[in-house]
């Protein structure tokens, strides 16, 4: 009776777990573009982020979806409101929240203002828009370089000097502090550095915000417990989408993400539907999986598009990236193992009771962002 309870407590829990994505994909946190450039005394820093959520006093550090922030409603208002009625609220709100935005040079700290608010017209207001805040202060006349502190709560910030030559490109999480980045440029990282500093944006690209690629990963799961056919599977897929992320990251394909989303969709579907009719794994599943793989590689270089990868050091920032979406799949399928392959895989009702329903609440998450993303965007 206990162990009977023990897995219907563990399969609830695993369809729970899966189901939050169906929710989580219109209100996605986006990390904070910021352009740094310094010119003649004068320091410009113009931030290009979803402004609704900082004015709605969410904490986003950590954070996946907004949806799971007290403030959720808040910023739904916000996202709604008009051009010019939001730069309002954000010229109220952004003076208080520069206060914590620190830029320290020659032992002192640089005054920021806020020189100009630039507003997206109200488009889909499921999707983040892109505001530009920028702010400026004056340096002082002795100092030589600048660090800057990002605000606690802020989430990440792709820091990137502009103008100069070697320039410091950053990833910071909120409450970090770069190094020194010396105004006449010669502050750009490592290989090393460039490398390591990209590993936790893949990884986060994984988890916890890919939601549709864990969905997939979890779909060639729940195919067959066996060793042999996940890693295939995963192989497969790997492969494919190392080479487009290389393709698109180096501009050299570019499908629209109003294609590319859509048929990422398919492929959970298609994967999860194939676990409800098949039990192993037959001859052109891998072709498949490496046919979705290219796609979701493709989705994969969209992020780094986003973050403008450093022209520079272009390989190990691919590397890295790269290296930390493969982390965070494996760690899927390890928390997916230790949560009911482990306990329960060699069970003769594993597939009725587990493989199947699990498999079935994927294909209708993945029908319903299908339908989404063709229908409703």
């Amino acid at each position: 009776m206990v162990a009977s309870k023990l897995r219907t407590l563990l399969v609830l829990s695993s369809l729970w777990l899966i189901s939050l994505g169906a929710v989580v994909d219109a209100h996605e946190v986006t990390p904070t573009i910021g352009d740094l450039t310094v010119t003649d005394g004068q320091l410009e820093l113009d931030l290009r982020l979803n402004i609704e959520a900082f004015v709605a006093g969410i904490d986003l550090d950590g954070l996946a979806d907004t949806n799971a922030s007290d403030r959720s409603n808040a910023y739904d208002r916000l996202r709604a409101l008009p051009p010019q009625a939001l730069e309002r609220e954000v010229r109220d709100f952004a003076p208080g929240w520069l206060e914590w935005l620190r830029i320290d040079a020659a032992g002192q700290p640089v005054p920021l203002d806020v020189a100009r608010v630039e507003v997206p017209e109200v488009g889909d207001v499921e999707q983040p828009r892109a505001t530009h805040l920028v702010v400026t202060g004056q340096m002082p006349s002795e100092a030589g370089s600048l660090v800057l502190t990002w605000p606690d709560g802020a989430g990440d910030l792709v820091l990137r000097q502009q103008g100069v030559e070697e320039p410091f490109t950053g990833y910071l999480e909120g409450g970090q502090t770069t190094t020194e980045i010396p105004l006449a440029g010669g502050g750009m990282l490592t290989g090393w550095q460039v490398f390591a500093g990209y590993i936790p944006v893949g990884f986060d690209h994984i988890l916890p915000k890919g939601l549709d690629h864990i969905l997939f990963v979890l779909g060639l799961f729940f195919l067959s417990t066996r060793l042999m056919p996940l890693i295939w599977q995963v192989s497969a897929f790997t492969l494919a989408h190392t080479v487009t992320l290389a393709l698109g990251a180096l501009d050299i394909i570019r499908i629209p993400g109003e294609i590319v989303e859509p048929l990422i969709a398919a492929s959970i579907v298609y994967v999860a539907v194939e676990n409800i009719f098949t039990d192993g794994l037959n001859k052109w599943r891998p072709a498949l999986v490496f046919a979705f793989g290219l796609l979701h590689g493709l989705g994969f270089a969209s992020v780094l598009e986003e973050f403008g990868l450093p022209a520079s050091q272009f390989l190990p920032a691919l590397i890295g990236f790269n290296i930390g979406v493969e982390l965070g799949q494996l760690t899927v399928i390890a928390i997916a193992f230790l949560l009911v392959g482990y306990w329960f895989g060699q069970k003769a009702w594993y597939r009725s009771r587990i493989a199947i329903p699990c498999s079935a609440v994927i294909a209708a998450i993945g029908a319903f962002w299908f339908i989404e993303r063709i229908f409703l965007t």
